[in-house]
């Protein structure tokens, strides 16, 4: 059974750095820290296998410091750093409110100078075997929070309905929403991505023998990307707390990528995380507390979000083992050490003044300034979203205090 198989996995794999780093042994030197800490790389991770992937490594040790801090995941509540603080490590816990809550808590906490702070979202992602392989690494530009959408269920769709999926406010699944939240959509840096993804090129990525077999099973016409070994590709991030399996709802949602986008998008991974974990920085970096423009998102596949011709959705969801978790999680370090290394080496030429954006950054309605490249523009997102403003309160005869 895939979930099991994952599980026994995971702790198989992580077993040699978590006997030398339990919870138990960490060391808090609360005596010893600096006033502020201002680490120049911040590697979010969202549960214990993914972070477990960066103990023990060679480069740094990320748990000479373990910072309790009030607010993070009940489960995970430390901040791991190295001695000088250069780099640290959040662990999210699953899903879209723990993310969002555990990085609030953390970007707001008085202990963090995080103004020049990179963050790396390095997590493990289902991944569209139209576009990626399992085992890839893969770097967004946009994060889409596919599931924030009108959903009925599949017995009683219309007859001429595809999907049961179809944006709020509108009719039908390519018309844009109407009624607007707000974290549909976040772009961040392609430049930085650019630079991101040039140093993740020169890893070597872990593969496994029934990885190969699987995807080898991926015949049919357009699925070619799936049949090839592991790589670095740069396509986009789809957010939902639902853990989906099947060929209709990935069209749904690669279609829900391209119109919430204006076309710019690629859907190529799932998590459940990023789009949250992007609101918390994007409100943090209107505060300019963090740095919007300093941010990767890098996902690596575990398993493909669709079966192949041969096998069920349901077979494929929680009977088959891909084969892909244990190099995913390899992958994190392989690919994302490349993109650790690269910031810390090239910081005062390059990384300590920031990469400048050629694109937009933000989400839909502007937030940090800009013209958003994708939704229906500033104004009429705020409208949609139903902004309340102070001139509007004037003109209603009220007054904020």
């Amino acid at each position: 059974m895939q979930l099991l198989n994952t599980i026994t996995a995971g702790l198989l794999l992580g077993s040699s750095c978590l006997a030398a780093a339990s919870p138990a042994t960490w060391q808090r030197s609360v005596s010893q820290a600096p006033k502020k800490a201002a680490p120049k790389v911040f590697i979010v991770s969202m549960f214990e296998p993914e972070a477990a992937a960066w103990w023990g490594i060679p480069e740094f040790d990320l748990l000479a410091h373990n910072i309790t801090i009030p607010g993070a995941s009940p489960v995970f509540p430390d901040v791991h750093c190295t001695a000088d603080y250069s780099v640290c490590q959040l662990i999210t816990g699953e899903g879209e409110i723990n993310a969002a809550i555990t990085v609030s808590s953390i970007a707001l906490h008085p202990f963090f100078d995080l103004t020049h702070t990179y963050f790396l979202v390095a997590g493990i992602a289902g991944v569209n075997p139209k576009v990626a392989t399992i085992g890839s690494a893969t770097f967004a530009r946009y994060a889409i929070q596919v599931a924030l959408q009108y959903e009925i269920d599949l017995r009683e769709l219309p007859d001429n309905f595809t999907t049961s999926y179809f944006p709020q406010g509108a009719y039908a699944p390519d018309q844009y929403p109407t009624s607007i939240y707000g974290t549909e959509v976040f772009e961040v840096n392609a430049d930085l991505r650019a630079l991101a993804v040039s140093f993740a090129k020169k890893a070597n990525l872990s593969d496994s023998d029934s990885a190969k077999e699987y995807r080898s099973k991926y015949t049919a016409k357009g699925y070619e990307a799936a049949t090839k070994a592991p790589s670095v590709l740069e396509c986009d991030v789809a957010t939902t707390d639902v853990y989906y399996s099947g060929k209709l709802l990935s069209e749904a949602f690669d279609n829900t990528t391209e119109v919430w986008t204006n076309g710019t998008g690629k859907y190529c991974s799932s998590a459940q995380e990023d789009n949250a974990t992007l609101q918390a920085l994007l409100r943090t970096s209107a505060r300019n507390l963090t740095d919007f423009s300093r941010i990767i998102i890098m996902r690596t596949g575990s398993n493909f979000d669709q079966p192949h011709p041969d096998e069920s959705a349901l077979q494929h969801l929680k009977y088959v083992d891909a084969g892909g978790f244990e190099p995913s999680i390899k992958n994190l370090y392989n690919a994302g050490i490349e993109v650790v290394t690269g910031i810390l080496n090239g910081w005062n030429s390059t990384f300590k003044a920031g990469v400048k954006p050629s694109n937009y950054v933000g989400d839909i309605f502007g937030t940090l300034g800009g013209t958003p490249d994708f939704g229906p523009g500033r104004q009429q997102a705020l409208a949609d979203a139903g902004a309340i403003t102070k001139r509007g309160l004037v003109r209603r005869g009220l007054m904020l205090a």
